[in-house]
């Protein structure tokens, strides 16, 4: 053990909508060694993404010595950790994926939430080092989220907290994946900004006009990481849609922060690369909607210092804890 942690290298593995992205993580956090693979089709059995991140562990442990293997995996992770109960965007229920995975690569394993994973990650390494009270929350397809007290991932009594982006903001709202209506998710994530973009565009809203001509009059082209493109550089339609995403984002952690009183947000996930077009309207309604205003601090809310690889970093890093303990 050093002073800040178990010692060895491990393998992080982040199980995406499109893609299976893995690294060895080295004790301070750093990336040593990447790979991907695409991520199989949605309908896919477990099977064939067991097989999938085999691949890339195999890849990766090559000439190497490697402690563990750690997983995020978007969905319901079961308290011990070891199977995927419910994952909205992957055919995946009551998935033994831990032991699964094991007998592929015979190393240990662990099964983690991708944000309570990412949300370790800047606990331990980023943007969240010094806080004892962190709430993360991931924008990318859909929203997750993460809570790190003390140290301690905050996993409920089923394994399931976080799954901030499934509060329901608008009651009747609009369908969610998971099945209710009026979920944040379907007003902050980067599934919103495309589907308001194709909308608009759909509708011939002239405001649209710059956007359609970048994606060459194909609607089906307006997607998240476009329009975050497009909003950093200061097309209008973007930037507007931002706001609103970023209004529903501030309305979302006051909520959280209602609940958990936590010291610093930390806002991650792809949608998070606008930096302060999402941040400062979610500051803005922040403030305007936590109940207590002007009589209770505010918490921070800052954007993630790990990017894209957070959720591999932490999976590893938890891995490599797990690993130290069973020996």
């Amino acid at each position: 053990m050093t002073a800040s942690g178990p010692s060895g290298l491990a393998i992080g593995v982040d199980i995406g909508g499109t893609k299976v992205a893995a690294g060895v993580v080295d004790p301070s956090g750093a990336v040593i060694a990447r790979a991907r693979r695409a991520t199989p089709s949605r309908h896919a059995s477990a099977r064939v993404v067991e097989a999938t991140i085999a691949e890339v562990v195999d890849e990766l442990r090559q000439g190497r010595e490697i402690v563990g293997v750690g997983i995020g995996a978007a969905g319901f992770v079961d308290a011990d950790r070891a199977r995927v109960l419910f994952a909205p965007h992957l055919a995946w229920r009551n998935e033994p994926l831990r032991d699964g995975v094991a007998a592929a690569v015979g190393l240990p394993v662990i099964v983690e939430n991708d944000a309570n994973a990412a949300a370790w990650a800047e606990w331990r390494f980023g943007a969240g080092r010094a806080e004892s009270r962190l709430v993360m929350v991931t924008l990318g397809t859909g929203i997750g989220g993460g809570i790190v007290t003390d140290g301690v991932i905050q996993r409920g009594r089923y394994g399931m907290a976080g799954e901030f982006g499934h509060m329901v903001v608008v009651p009747d709202g609009r369908r969610c994946e998971c099945g209710n209506r009026g979920c944040l998710e379907q007003y902050a994530s980067g599934n919103v900004l495309g589907r308001e973009a194709r909308e608009m565009a759909a509708a011939g809203s002239p405001v649209t006009v710059p956007l359609v001509q970048r994606v060459k009059g194909d609607h089906s082209a307006l997607v998240g990481p476009l329009i975050t493109e497009a909003a950093m550089d200061g097309d209008p339609a973007a930037v507007e849609l931002f706001h609103e995403v970023g209004h529903w984002l501030g309305i979302g952690l006051a909520n959280l922060a209602a609940a958990l009183d936590p010291g610093l947000f930390v806002i991650g996930g792809g949608v998070s690369d606008a930096g302060d077009l999402l941040l400062a309207p979610a500051r803005e309604s922040f403030r305007r909607t936590l109940t207590g205003r002007g009589f209770r601090p505010f918490a921070s809310i800052v954007k993630a210092a790990l990017g894209p690889e957070a959720g591999l970093v932490g999976a590893a890093d938890l891995a490599r804890r797990q690993a130290a303990q069973e020996i």
